[in-house]
């Protein structure tokens, strides 16, 4: 089953789709392990394993080379941020093409002017309603694999207001996506309507310290939720732990571990050295 088969499966339970957010294969084969059935290629994470903010400052090609290596290192379907697609009509279809390509299950494209910013940020713009469409249509056309996700994101909450966003959702499921992103809705009220709103399935960005307030993943799914995607949780974590142990090596020489010792043995275990051990001796001499 193909990775996105695999994730239009998944949809059609009854369970929502929880998609932690990866910047790496390293963190992505460690949401696989964790028991996660999909994980999700995070730009703001993808932005900052470069020393990046996420300001649009990332190329497609970088992207999708980030999300090759994510594809690559697990076996359940990953879906991935693809920005505003990357220009037009025609730099969205390519783009669709170039993250099937690389073993993406789907994608998300917004309708942010380039170069976009954080959903989360100020200072937002929008492309007119149409040319939206176009661009969500284009890409759902041109898709080379039918099951391929195209999730059409919606920055319009913070910029032109509630209503004209729930418009965009519905504009864009009318042009054929699978799933519409409102982005950054500011109430708990907020959260719980949109789904109701909406004519096709949501997703929900589960983002602490950003506009939208904190929820349990229970509450996303008693709304109506079709995925979850947390896209902050582990590359803000990685951030802080480093800075922390780093402070501690620099003021003190102490390099043990936060919270107990690892061994470089058990470190390895954690990104699948037994398969490895397995194969090794399969085929030595």
């Amino acid at each position: 089953m193909s990775a996105s088969a695999n994730l239009r499966k998944q949809l059609k339970s009854n369970k929502m789709v929880v998609a932690p957010g990866a910047y790496d294969g390293l963190t992505a084969a460690l949401i696989e392990r964790a028991g996660f059935s999909a994980a999700y290629m995070t730009g703001a994470g993808a932005a900052a394993r470069l020393g990046l903010p996420d300001y649009g400052l990332t190329s497609m090609t970088e992207m999708v080379d980030n999300a090759r290596s994510i594809a690559d290192s697990v076996s359940i379907p990953v879906i991935a941020d693809a920005d505003t697609g990357y220009g037009n009509e025609l730099n969205a279809i390519r783009a669709v093409h170039a993250y099937e390509r690389a073993g993406i299950a789907g994608i998300h494209i917004e309708d942010q002017v380039f170069p976009k910013k954080c959903g989360h940020l100020d200072g937002k713009e929008v492309i007119p309603v149409d040319r939206f469409a176009r661009k969500i249509r284009a890409a759902v056309e041109q898709r080379l694999d039918p099951d391929f996700l195209v999730i059409a994101r919606t920055d319009a909450r913070t910029v032109l207001g509630f209503d004209a966003a729930i418009d965009r959702c519905n504009a864009a499921l009318d042009a054929g996506a699978d799933i519409a992103f409102f982005e950054s809705p500011v109430s708990l009220e907020e959260v719980a309507i949109i789904p109701k709103k909406v004519n096709g399935p949501c997703l929900f960005n589960a983002v602490t310290g950003g506009k939208t307030p904190v929820m349990t993943l229970g509450q996303v799914e008693d709304c109506g939720y079709a995925i979850s995607i947390v896209p902050p949780l582990v590359f803000m974590a990685v951030m802080q732990t480093v800075e922390h142990v780093l402070a501690k090596l620099k003021a003190s020489g102490d390099y043990s571990m936060p919270s107990g010792a690892m061994t470089v043995t058990e470190a390895f275990e954690k990104v699948g050295s037994a398969k490895w051990d397995d194969l090794r001796r399969r085929y030595a001499e």
